[in-house]
């Protein structure tokens, strides 16, 4: 029962929808009943000629309306295949993309700090899923911009911690700062409304426009 009520509401829509496209009027539709109209006119009142003119550049409009339109949809699909094929030559290189959070692999974990002002000293905690800080690094008193650092995955009494997702935070001096991680790129591809995006190893999908710093 309930399938032939999913088929049944769907049916009617289609038609719905059939009916509704049927009614709409083309601009060859619109052009053609203009004529008819001049061709009945009541020849003692005449059309009025500024109303036709209106209406004939209102045909123009929607015309040259559509027509940017389909222009502008026809770039847009260029560009992003084109993004898309520039973006496939990153495969297999490193690229540094902000996150709060970092994935511990056997080889450690590669980050960076965005240093706003140079001559503070730079801290970056690494801390578990409660927020308990395991690991603290000091940078020393770097110049500002991204700054690189390597966590060899050992707390801070010497222990080598499991692999997974820990936190990340960092300041430079009495200022948080931004952090980000550094990984592999597996793979790209393409969202709908987004653009394109890399596939990160260690972290995951990140959007091509996130990317910080490619190594």
């Amino acid at each position: 029962m309930s399938d032939m009520g999913i088929g049944g509401v769907g049916s009617s829509a289609a038609k719905a929808a059939s009916a509704g496209k049927d009614k709409t009027l083309s601009q060859a539709d619109f052009l053609s009943l203009l004529t008819q109209q001049m061709r009945n006119q009541d020849p003692t009142k005449p059309m009025d000629s500024s109303q036709m003119l209106s209406q004939l550049a209102q045909i123009s409009q929607v015309s040259a309306t559509q027509s940017l339109q389909a222009s502008f949809d026809s770039l847009s699909q260029s560009l992003q295949g084109n993004q898309l094929l520039q973006a496939s030559g990153m495969v297999g290189r490193n690229v540094t993309v902000p996150s709060a959070a970092g994935q511990l692999q056997d080889s450690g974990l590669d980050g960076a700090v965005n240093v706003p002002d140079g001559g503070n000293a730079v801290l970056v905690q690494v801390t578990d899923a409660d927020g308990n800080v395991l690991r603290t690094l000091n940078l020393g008193t770097p110049a500002s911009g991204l700054v690189a650092f390597h966590w060899d995955g050992k707390g801070d009494d010497g222990t080598a911690l499991p692999t997974g997702t820990y936190g990340l935070k960092a300041q430079a001096g009495n200022t948080a700062v931004a952090t980000y991680v550094s990984g592999k790129v597996n793979g790209v591809g393409m969202t709908g409304s987004d653009g394109t995006y890399l596939d990160v190893g260690g972290f995951g999908g990140v959007l091509l426009s996130q990317v910080a710093q490619i190594n």
